[in-house]
């Protein structure tokens, strides 16, 4: 029988802080306790009584590493309020410079967070340049996250904290002479891509779970259009999404937590490759579907091989958007300010970004809610946690550690964008 405690003070290779705490008596897992530990930053308070117009770039301040997400959610929540419809070349360009943080984002986590674990190595900087296959890898991980932030750069003006994408439009459109050579890097690290997608479906890690995964899907795969999906069959307009997230308390944790229609979901790769692999860019397909037979998957670890497969879809897409877009003169739309409530829903890299606001008739913010894949994944991953220790309780410790840490390293969780709510209890008012 086992008797112990175990406690990860800090996770390595994750955005931001997190720490565990597990209980276990006889053999039986009596605590656990996975807390997001970055200190709140009270965003949703501050941002009230600020300009519609300066939510964009307040916003993306969240966090580096998905700043531009939040910048295309907040556009879009303000831009529903209002009632714009924005052009056709508006939209695509949005869709490039998120296509370019899916490319980056998920190439940062796959070589530099996940794959340690599969290689039996601590971090990337153990890799051997010596050695052919891991020189290799190392030259495949700078390039494709290079590639990744030139898309994004060239089309939003920085990789991050874009300042170019705003409400109503983009304050200063891409030079299409750059066009080709921005094809010729995405066609260039398609071979890397393709050895990481490899190297992801050959790892023998894993850990099954039957869950609802959640997802926002269109046709073309493209990450902000389309309705809430579910794998239990159901189909939510964002509206009816929003009514049926709920904030649940966590009382040792930093983050707000949520349930979906009042039970545990997953959000983020592994739950749009479930939902919607047949809508991937034919070529990508193509390419990957020995790959693809492993979807639908309950392997929590397949997230990681999602992810690599939506880099290369990411390519795809953003070389088809270059190889036909014509860029022509357009100013952002003039924003009439008035009174309204919009929503915004978005799948940023680790899942779905919800903004809901409430505005004033002179175009200020009276009220905001942001909802992060992370807080919705939060007890998703507190559960699979327990779930493996109930299976592999008898490990040493040192064993039990490690592989904690590759679960949550899985979900890729950005505890940045988790922290920073605010609750306001008033006592005497």
């Amino acid at each position: 029988m086992s008797t112990f405690d175990l406690t990860i003070q800090e996770f390595a290779k994750i955005e931001g802080k997190a720490r565990l705490t597990v209980k276990v008596k006889d053999s039986v897992v009596e605590d656990v306790r996975f807390a997001i530990t970055e200190y709140k930053r009270f965003y949703t308070q501050a941002l009230r009584g600020k300009d519609i117009m300066a939510l964009p770039q307040l916003c993306c301040r969240i966090c580096g590493t998905c700043s531009n997400a939040h910048i295309l959610c907040a556009v879009q929540a303000v831009e529903n309020a209002l009632g714009m419809i924005t052009s056709e070349q508006t939209l695509l360009l949005r869709k490039l410079i998120n296509y370019g943080l899916m490319i980056r984002d998920h190439a940062l986590h796959c070589y530099v967070f996940a794959l340690p674990d599969i290689l039996g190595i601590d971090n990337i900087l153990e890799l051997d340049e010596s050695i052919p296959d891991q020189r290799q890898l190392l030259e495949d991980t700078f390039q494709v996250k290079a590639v990744g932030n030139m898309l994004s750069a060239h089309i939003g003006g920085k990789s991050v904290h874009a300042p170019y994408p705003v409400i109503g439009g983009f304050s200063k459109l891409p030079d299409q002479n750059r066009f080709p050579d921005m094809i010729a890097s995405l066609e260039s690290i398609r071979p890397a891509v393709m050895r990481l997608i490899q190297r992801l479906a050959e790892s023998p890690f894993s850990l099954h779970r039957v869950s609802n995964y959640v997802a926002k899907i269109d046709d073309e795969y493209s990450f902000l259009d389309g309705d809430i999906l579910t794998s239990e069959g159901r189909t939510y307009s964002l509206m009816e999404y929003v009514n049926a997230i709920r904030h649940v308390e966590i009382p040792y944790s930093h983050a707000s937590g949520y349930i979906f229609d009042d039970g545990v979901c997953m959000t983020g790769a592994l739950a749009r490759i479930n939902l919607a692999k047949d809508k991937l860019h034919p070529r990508t397909k193509q390419d990957v579907k020995d790959a693809l037979r492993m979807f639908p998957s309950t392997n929590i670890f397949h997230n990681n091989l999602a992810q690599a497969i939506e880099i290369l879809h990411s390519i795809d897409r953003s070389i088809d958007i270059l190889r036909h877009l014509v860029i022509v003169p357009e100013r952002p739309q003039t924003v009439m300010r008035k009174a309204g409530t919009g929503v915004g829903i978005i799948e940023a890299p680790r899942g779905i970004l919800m903004y809901r606001l409430v505005l004033s008739e002179k175009g200020s913010i009276d009220h905001i809610q942001i909802v992060v894949p992370t807080g919705q994944n939060q007890v998703h991953i507190e559960q699979s946690i327990r779930r493996y220790l109930e299976q592999n309780i008898h490990q040493g410790k040192d064993r039990l550690h490690r592989e904690i840490e590759s679960i949550v390293r899985a979900y890729d969780p950005c505890m940045s964008c988790a922290s920073h709510f605010l609750t306001i209890k008033w006592v005497g008012v």
